[in-house]
């Protein structure tokens, strides 16, 4: 990549545009030169100039600066007169604009110059305008940055680099390129060298002050933070989040209502109303992207207005970060809520909880809600606390399928008269028992809306699917026919339905970790994602697997941590992992930093697709590993297709498994065919379903009818231990 590749506008105005990570960091990060003039020198204007240089550091990059001491007029005065001597002057007034770093971030921005000063990276000159051989206030702005290639960018305007300019004031940049402008930027060129080597005969230019430098250099420390720009960025993210977060809190008054700007579509209010008409009790089959969150709020809404204002609605999440996602627009419509999981900010959920009852019952209150995980319902304290409601309340269940368990189906009371189950899984895979519960207890579907329509309708993007086949190594095959002779003996044939015993379930669980942890995927991925290495807005999605290669401890690596490791340091990608173990700050500030695309251009995850977290800005997405459950893969695929400014379709890759080379796989006994058809149908299965929606549908079909072939998946033999596999 070089400055060629950026996405540059001819002008830049502050405070519309963010000059720093708009223009700066982005362009340094392919700069191998930068040379630049700048008004009055200060240690406030060189913290600024440090934004972006750590990644030119990393081209083995050099900085040329050309700055002017702010001298008073009674100090030119002084200098053109002789009344002092010149150098004691401007020492004076350098050392003068050289003040102590406010915090952490200014601290480590001065040792970073004075590290790149002391290992001769960058070179400080001063310089005087010259008139009538009387020296001046030298003012100019002017900067020219260049890559390997000898492309440069050059710009001018009104700007200094000094914390006001980049936020506060009004200022202009204009900007040059080489490959449209080339007379300009080399004009500027001249300027700049000119002045550089004191052959400019309307200024005069002089070596920056050994006092001053010594000043610079004392801020150095033995170790340079190269990631303070990430760090600044994140820190003040964080900052941003919560400033939000209190906002928000501050304009709701508790009273249910859909937003001005939220206009429900068609197939929403219907879905609304049939719930009414089934007195509340119902359920919205939802494709990811289709505003399931949404129509769930507007049920609420309406319920709370039928009702006359009167309503306690407990809401229901499987994972901490939904909970968080859905307080997002809760507060949107107006709903202050309690939110409760062991990581909320309300330290005292369970207080409030039981309070908010307590007014509720007495009427001091006519609503409240209750948001929490799936762990925090089915605690002992909160279901008594439930069962102290005096009065209507509603329960909405999201990813209600899971509640199909057995140790959530106890939760399912008649105490709610009211309930909605909100889910595009509904049908929970091999447990028809489970899925029953669900129907039976909060009754029929009021919408379907399935992955296919909203596709056709736009509600997602277009895609395109392309297939990656991997081959299990020699050890791994070996490991996958043992496994499958030792699940052969734990299944259980009755009434004509196949079922596993629990140490059979814990044994395809394994199997299905060989699969989705084949060690061939690593380089494979290495191979699919070189022409990425650039762009941003990727997902690597990774199995809860470890692969066969070890750490420095000596055990095997986990898939995630192997993928980490060859993405950010063996191909030098910005790259974060994203798993349960990150708190919902975090992955707010992940979710931000990926969405600028500069700062993180890879998300590395583990079961993020399957736990309803919403990144519409992924384009690019790798999928080492599946489930063999149909509904969780297509629910997959649909967070992949999710709307997003300047998106126009995603790419999806899909590594497929197969045991071995499919010309190896003629001369197998019959023992070992059925043994290897039952993996091998799952990762068709998957192929077929993906690609029916493709715009490359065609693509696969080769493919798929080469393995269907060989391994004769045309015959009617049934392959019963195939739904077990994860």
């Amino acid at each position: 990549m070089s400055l060629l590749d950026i996405n540059l506008k001819k002008e830049y105005r502050t405070p519309r545009d963010d000059i720093v990570n708009e223009f700066y960091i982005p362009l340094l990060k392919e700069s191998v030169l930068y040379k630049r003039s700048v008004g009055f020198f200060s240690s406030s204007s060189l913290l600024e100039i440090s934004y972006g240089i750590s990644k030119l550091v990393n081209n083995k990059g050099k900085i040329q600066l050309i700055v002017s001491p702010n001298l008073s007029e009674e100090d030119i005065e002084a200098i053109n007169k002789g009344y002092e001597v010149r150098e004691n002057i401007i020492e004076r007034a350098l050392l003068q604009y050289i003040t102590e770093p406010q915090n952490y971030f200014e601290e480590e921005r001065l040792n970073l110059l004075a590290t790149l000063i002391a290992e001769e990276k960058l070179d400080i000159k001063i310089a005087f305008s010259l008139k009538d051989e009387k020296l001046g206030l030298y003012h100019e702005k002017l900067g020219l940055m260049y890559d390997n290639e000898n492309n440069i960018i050059a710009f001018s305007g009104s700007m200094n680099e000094t914390e006001n300019a980049f936020i506060s004031n009004y200022e202009i940049v204009d900007v040059f390129t080489s490959w449209e402008d080339n007379d300009r930027v080399m004009i500027k060129e001249k300027a700049f060298d000119k002045l550089w080597n004191n052959e400019d005969t309307s200024a005069v230019t002089y070596d920056f002050p050994k006092v001053a430098k010594d000043r610079i250099l004392s801020y150095k420390k033995e170790c340079v933070d190269w990631n303070i720009d990430e760090k600044e960025f994140t820190s003040k993210i964080k900052q941003s989040i919560q400033s939000e977060k209190i906002n928000k809190l501050k304009s709701v008054t508790n009273c249910p209502e859909i937003p001005a700007d939220v206009l429900l579509h068609n197939y929403q209010k219907n879905a609304i109303a049939n719930w009414k008409e089934k007195n509340y009790r119902g359920i919205f089959d939802m494709a990811t992207g289709t505003g399931k969150t949404y129509t769930g709020l507007g049920a609420i809404t309406q319920l709370y207005k039928d009702l006359s204002g009167k309503l306690a609605v407990i809401i229901v999440c499987p994972y901490q970060h939904l909970v968080d996602q859905w307080v997002e627009d809760i507060l949107n419509f107006n709903i202050n809520p309690i939110i409760g999981h062991s990581s909320s900010e309300q330290k005292d959920f369970k207080q409030r909880f039981k309070m908010a009852i307590m007014d509720y019952n007495l009427g001091v209150r006519n609503f409240f809600c209750f948001v929490c995980t799936n762990g925090t319902f089915a605690t002992e304290y909160i279901q008594n606390q439930i069962n102290n409601i005096r009065g209507d309340v509603l329960l909405v269940v999201d990813e209600a399928h899971n509640f199909g368990a057995s140790n959530l189906k106890q939760t399912l009371i008649p105490k709610f008269k009211y309930r909605l189950a909100l889910s595009a899984t509904l049908e929970r895979h091999g447990d028809e028992e489970g899925t029953q519960t669900l129907l039976n207890y909060f009754g029929e579907k009021c919408i379907e809306f399935s992955l296919d329509e909203a596709i056709e309708k736009n509600f997602l993007t277009k895609y395109e699917y392309h297939p990656i086949v991997v081959y299990f190594t020699e050890d791994e095959l070996e490991e996958y026919h043992q496994l499958s002779k030792e699940l052969s003996r734990y299944i259980i044939k009755k009434n004509g339905k196949v079922k596993l015993t629990e140490k059979g379930k814990i044994i395809a669980q394994k199997r299905s970790r060989v699969v989705a942890g084949a060690f061939n995927k690593t380089s494979a991925l290495a191979k699919a994602i070189k022409p990425y290495k650039k762009d941003n807005h990727i997902l690597v999605y990774c199995g809860a697997t470890t692969i066969d290669e070890q750490d420095k401890n000596g055990d095997d690596m986990r898939q995630i941590d192997a993928i980490t490791e060859l993405l950010g340091n063996e191909m030098n990608m910005n790259v974060a992992q994203f798993t349960s173990k990150e708190d919902s700050i975090t992955r707010d500030i992940l979710k931000k930093k990926f969405y600028d695309g500069d700062y993180l251009q890879v998300l590395v995850a583990i079961k993020c697709l399957d736990e309803g977290v919403n990144i519409p800005a992924i384009k690019t997405a790798f999928i080492l590993a599946s489930t063999t459950n149909p509904k969780e893969y297509i629910q997959r695929r649909g967070r992949v297709l999710r709307k997003y400014p300047g998106k126009e379709f995603a790419i999806i890759y899909d590594f497929i498994t197969l045991p071995r080379p499919l010309d190896e796989a003629g001369s197998l006994t019959f023992d070992e065919i059925r043994c290897e058809k039952s993996m091998v149908k799952n990762e068709i299965n998957r192929m077929v379903e993906f690609k029916r929606l493709a715009l490359n549908r065609m693509e696969s079909d080769i493919l798929i009818d080469e393995i269907i072939k060989t391994y004769h998946l045309n015959d009617s033999e049934e392959i019963e231990e195939e739904q077990y596999n994860e």
